[in-house]
């Protein structure tokens, strides 16, 4: 036997199991609007459509080209998607991760190479594949390094004492300083403050005042008292 469909005052009542089915169908279009969640609405009405006041062609033609509209789209979007993630291959990347508990890790790493799986793009960092949608910051080489360079240049400064008290024990960190200044690429230098330069700088040259037999005390007390007696 056939489904028995409820008619009042001329028209099809819809029973609750289908009134509660289009609703939802409605719910999901509405949140998410992906096409498949669009098409099933797109048939739920035309299924429980109250047939005395049927749609009209018209407005099905229109549902449909904004149907059509949606799915490209999605495409576009995908594919564009996919493009970005093919250029994050050889690029540090740092991912935010949200497990099933709710709780966040960040993971940072070199993108080996990307896989694609039903139009997402998944990273893979350090043998662990990533979804694209937890990608949260994209570092270039270069600025990594330059950041790196810039983080120890300031660690050697910071060890070394008022430049009126540097003696032959601070050698080996000014002359590190020197090197360092000396090889960094302009790139490299603009990471560092204008005070870090040129505090560095006062440095390199205060030692250079410095003999590698001083103390430090620049007193100039350390002269042969025979040498005094010489010159008089």
């Amino acid at each position: 036997m056939g489904a028995v469909q409820e008619v009042k005052d001329g028209k099809f009542v819809e029973s609750a199991s289908a009134a509660s089915k289009a609703k939802e169908n409605i719910k999901k279009a509405n949140s998410g609007m992906d096409k498949d969640a669009f098409l099933q609405l797109l048939v739920a009405q035309m299924k429980y459509q109250d047939p005395l006041e049927p749609t009209s062609n018209t407005e099905y033609i229109s549902q449909f080209a904004t149907f059509s509209s949606l799915e490209q789209m999605q495409n576009m979007s995908a594919t564009l998607e996919l493009s970005r993630a093919s250029t994050l291959v050889g690029q540090t990347v740092l991912m935010k991760v949200t497990d099933s508990t709710g709780k966040t890790t960040q993971v940072q790493g070199n993108v080996d190479y990307v896989v694609y799986e039903n139009n997402k793009a998944y990273l893979s960092i350090a043998g662990e594949l990533y979804s694209m949608d937890d990608l949260d910051t994209v570092a270039d080489k270069k600025y990594l390094e330059a950041y790196a360079l810039a983080a120890d240049f300031m660690n050697i400064y910071k060890k070394l004492p008022e430049i009126g008290l540097l003696s032959n024990a601070d050698r080996d960190n000014v002359e590190k300083l020197e090197k360092m200044l000396n090889d960094m690429t302009e790139y490299q230098q603009s990471f560092l403050t204008d005070d870090y330069i040129e505090g560095a700088k006062s440095y390199i040259q205060k030692m250079k005042d410095i003999t590698p037999d001083e103390d430090g005390s620049g007193s100039g007390d350390d002269k042969n008292p025979d040498e005094d007696s010489d010159t008089k």
